[in-house]
Order: C-alpha cells, then sequence, then structure tokens
C-alpha cells in the first residue's frame, strides 16, 4: 500500500486537496477533534500518514512513506536524501533576517560581527552569514523566535514570514530576505526507482496535476 506523509499545521489542507485531485482523499485528519495519526484513503488504496513537518522528510529517506509534502525550508534545512518530484506552489512564505524595528540596522551586512542571530534553522542561518563573511553567533530557538531580539538575548532573527504580521505586532521589521519556501513533493529515492507499491503510476497523475 502506498504510504504517504502529510504535514501538520499550514501546509495540511492543501496538501489534502492536491491529493484529492488524484482520488485520494483523506479529508479524516482534518474532521474536528481527529486523534489519528494515520489514516486510509477512502478509496481504501494508500495510507497518510499525519507527522511534524520537519518529519516527513525523515519518514521519506528511511521508507516508512513512499511520498511527501514539506515545505522547502525544511529541505534545505535538512538536507534530506530523498527525490525532490515537483515544486507544488502552494504555502508560500520566505526565510528572512529581521531586528527590532528600533535598532540602527538596515542591512544583514550592518549586524556587527559576533552579536548573537536567533534561528530555529540553524544550518540556513550559518551558512547565509557565512556567504556574507559575516561571523556571528547561532542562538538555536524552536519556540518564539521573536523573542529573541525583544528581550536583548540576540540583535536578530533568521525565521519564516509570511505576512508579516507577527513581525510588526511584535516590534520588528525585515532586513533581508534570504530565500522563498514553497510546499515540495517528495519521494523515497528506491522506491520511487523501482516503482514499489505502485509509486510510478501516481506520480505521472500528481505532477500533471499541479497546474
Amino acid at each position: 500500500m502506498l504510504t504517504i506523509a502529510l504535514p501538520k499545521g499550514a501546509l495540511l489542507k492543501d496538501s489534502i486537496a492536491y491529493f484529492q485531485q488524484v482520488g485520494l482523499n483523506f479529508e479524516a485528519l482534518l474532521e474536528p477533534g481527529n486523534r489519528q495519526l494515520q489514516v486510509l484513503s477512502q478509496d481504501g488504496r494508500a495510507r497518510a500518514l499525519l507527522v511534524r513537518a520537519q518529519d516527513v522528510p525523515v519518514y521519506v529517506q528511511y521508507g516508512q512513506a513512499q511520498l511527501g509534502i514539506v515545505g522547502y525550508d525544511v529541505l534545505r534545512e535538512k538536507n534530506p536524501h530523498v527525490a525532490k518530484l515537483a515544486d507544488l506552489g502552494f504555502g508560500q512564505c520566505r526565510l528572512s533576517v529581521a531586528v527590532k524595528a528600533s535598532s540602527p540596522y538596515r542591512s544583514a551586512r550592518d549586524l556587527p560581527p559576533h552579536c548573537r542571530v536567533a534561528s530555529k534553522f540553524v544550518r540556513c542561518a550559518d551558512a547565509f552569514f557565512q556567504q556574507l563573511d559575516l561571523p556571528v553567533d547561532i542562538v538555536p530557538l524552536y519556540g518564539s523566535v521573536e523573542l529573541g531580539p525583544i528581550t536583548g538575548m540576540a540583535e536578530a532573527i533568521v525565521d519564516l514570514v509570511s505576512t508579516g504580521r507577527t513581525l510588526k505586532e511584535n516590534g520588528l521589521v525585515e532586513l533581508e530576505q534570504i530565500f522563498t519556501s514553497t510546499a515540495y513533493l517528495i519521494a523515497h529515492p528506491r522506491s520511487y526507482r523501482l516503482n514499489l507499491n505502485g509509486l510510478g503510476n501516481y506520480v505521472p497523475q500528481l505532477t500533471g496535476a499541479i497546474a
């Protein structure tokens, strides 16, 4: 049976709608009060696993799921060994550097050397500042990263921005965009290559459903 890893959170509704286009219905995951972490499609042809977005590529890489949907930001941060089949276009956001609106900085290059930058995207943030040849101390935070500059623990943050509302409400402004992110369809490389569980029958339909 085909197994698909779906991300909890902002991408879930669009991910379910995407698979509905090829006849795989996992709407049970959207029902109020649902506590199931795995459901069968209505026709019984496939199974969906509901996992944290950061864990989607892990399930796919290790073969517990043959397909998955995950943001490009997660792929950049984790660099998993998966096949990237298609950019799905939804879930658009951006990874940006932000600081307090009252700060004197107007670009990432203005930040002082060896300052602290809070982020859950440690690898991406480190690579960005290395590219600028600006040494900084990356502080890993996995909750409300915006509190870093507010409390004075960090001069800046590197975080995902969608509308910018959260930054504005917390007195922060974007300095620079590192990259944009959208949802990607990924596959387990060996399953894709060998057409395990009929994966090869679904991929042309799924990539054709993007438009």
